[in-house]
């Protein structure tokens, strides 16, 4: 990772750790703190793939369900109430 300094030592120090936190260095460093027997790797690799699914399921379905709820000529409009007469 390259940070430029242009003279201003604390903001590079800030942006070297945003660049670092996008990478996800600081995840990988937490978890290399200690040794993970490689069955505890395949479990914690499975579970994560199973958020990221189910992220991923949620994300579609909210997107579909917000193109499903814009009808410009269908459905009621708010200016009828339940008898379907204009207010």
């Amino acid at each position: 990772l390259e940070v430029d300094v242009n003279g201003d030592i604390e903001k590079a120090f800030k942006n070297l750790k945003k660049k670092m936190a996008f990478e996800g260095i600081f995840k990988e460093l937490k978890r290399r703190r200690y040794y993970e027997k490689p069955s505890e790797e395949k479990k914690r690799k499975k579970e994560e793939a199973e958020r990221r699914r189910l992220k991923k399921i949620r994300r579609m379905s909210v997107s579909q369900s917000r193109v499903k709820k814009f009808s410009p000529r269908g459905g009621k409009d708010a200016r009828h109430d339940e008898s379907g007469t204009d207010a």
